[in-house]
């Protein structure tokens, strides 16, 4: 899985934050950034606790469960910016923030706070969510998941088969990868660079270099007109969140390996929607052989759209939705 190539604009910048300021001076100028994200950018939708953990979800619309996870650095708000309303009219739709992100907890509390280095696995954000999901009275949803959520959309069928209605994979993580991970990952995961870099992003990275970072994300495609202030990248800036978001990123490729080991036993529907030309998660390392995997598995590239097609071609994903939907038996 590679990632675009900003890591070293972020780290400059880090740096010439720390030589202008303190290691006080910086953490309160994140706090002041973090605290005014937060205001602008408050929970969509409700709080449900789970074992003592928050989780945040927004429900809209009513038919057939259907469950949306989001991917890396993510909310419910990638989600809530266009694909829900395409659904409402048919599907009991329920976004999840996963967890570390967005305002859900991260899964455990033992998982080494600031100079930690352990990450949620897919399962253990997957066995999360469907907890969450069971107390709101979601019953066997269809689980959509892209990117890291495609993972976690896996993990959660493979832990529960038979609760599981569907699985609609876009842009999916779902196999082992080639080379190491972007730095900037690797820095924000160990256990000096996850104390130190994140404070010094929070605080000082600017506008340009975000609107830059999502344009390498959206490429080919183009960011949408309004989801840069609508999606509120400064929630995905937090401390915290740039440190769970990182380890999750670290710890992905150990239990990818594991999971891929078992998808043949998966006997749901899954659909699988990919853009070609996505090369922050690659079909031809994912989704091709995810396909091969699972029986009965429908796969589906589009030709020149990249890592976003739930924006970029929604209509194709929607379609995708209701093929699972129908192949589940769940009436329309």
């Amino acid at each position: 899985m590679t990632l675009p190539r900003s890591a070293a604009r972020v780290i400059g910048l880090a740096a010439l934050g720390a030589a202008l300021g303190g290691i006080a001076v910086t953490e309160a100028v994140a706090a002041r950034r973090e605290a005014k994200a937060e205001a602008k950018y408050p929970p969509e939708g409700r709080v449900v606790e789970v074992r003592g953990r928050r989780v945040h979800a927004v429900t809209q619309g009513s038919g057939p469960d259907l469950v949306l996870l989001h991917g890396a650095s993510g909310s419910t708000r990638d989600m809530t910016f266009g694909l829900v309303g395409r659904l409402t009219g048919r599907y009991r739709v329920t976004v999840f923030d996963r967890p570390g992100l967005g305002y859900t907890d991260r899964a455990r509390s033992d998982l080494g706070g600031v100079f930690g280095t352990a990450g949620e696995s897919p399962q253990e954000q997957a066995d999360l969510l469907r907890e969450a999901a069971r107390r709101m009275g979601i019953e066997r949803p269809i689980i959509l998941g892209h990117s890291l959520g495609g993972a976690v959309a896996l993990a959660w069928a493979l832990g529960d088969p038979v609760g599981t209605a569907a699985v609609v994979d876009v842009s999916g993580v779902s196999m082992p990868w080639p080379g190491a991970l972007d730095l900037l990952y690797r820095l924000n995961g160990s256990v000096l660079g996850g104390a130190w870099l994140p404070p010094l992003i929070t605080a000082f990275v600017p506008r340009r270099a975000t609107d830059a970072a999502l344009a390498a994300i959206f490429d080919p495609d183009p960011v949408p007109a309004g989801y840069a202030d609508y999606f509120g990248v400064g929630l995905s800036l937090r401390r915290d969140t740039l440190r769970a978001n990182a380890r999750q990123v670290n710890i992905l490729r150990s239990h990818v390996v594991a999971m891929s080991r078992d998808y043949h036993t998966l006997r749901l529907p899954l659909e699988i929607v990919h853009g070609e030309a996505d090369i922050i998660v690659p079909p031809g390392i994912h989704s091709l052989p995810l396909a091969r995997e699972v029986p009965g598995a429908n796969l589906v590239i589009l030709k020149g759209v990249g890592h976003m097609p739930h924006h970029s071609r929604p209509d194709e994903v929607v379609a995708a939705i209701d093929r699972a939907r129908a192949r589940a038996g769940l009436a329309s």
